[in-house]
């Protein structure tokens, strides 16, 4: 549909353009399944961590102050989504935030977020 199919004209062919580069169905699919995957404040802390360090789980859950286990639920789902990846060292595993323009962006909006509603 494009603007000028729509019920009402309120005067906004200006916008026509917009509307001809809408994202797809699929697209804002990805984008609510980003969003998601850290829904939860101690995910999106635990995200927001691993942007900036890889880390183990026992550092995380003491910088989050949660248990392991906890800790490990939030990992496993941020992993599956695919905003973080994990490398083993013998018994430890150590995660850190992929390498992607998904999440390159997503930890950039994060900041900004921050920032506006939390300013110095």
């Amino acid at each position: 549909m494009t603007i000028n199919q729509l019920p009402h004209d309120h005067g906004q062919k200006e916008n026509e353009e917009k509307f001809d580069h809408m994202p797809s169905l699929e697209q804002f699919q990805i984008v609510s399944e980003v969003f998601k995957n850290i829904n939860d404040v101690n995910r999106l802390k635990i995200f927001w961590i691993l942007c900036h360090c890889e880390e183990c789980v026992i550092n995380i859950s003491a910088l989050v102050n949660m248990s392991s286990p906890a800790i490990s639920h939030h990992l496993k789902q941020l992993k599956y989504s695919g905003l973080i990846t994990s490398r083993r060292v013998g018994k430890e595993v150590y995660y850190k935030a992929a390498d992607t323009n998904l999440v390159n962006h997503l930890h950039k909006i994060i900041e900004e977020l921050a920032e506006v509603s939390c300013p110095n």
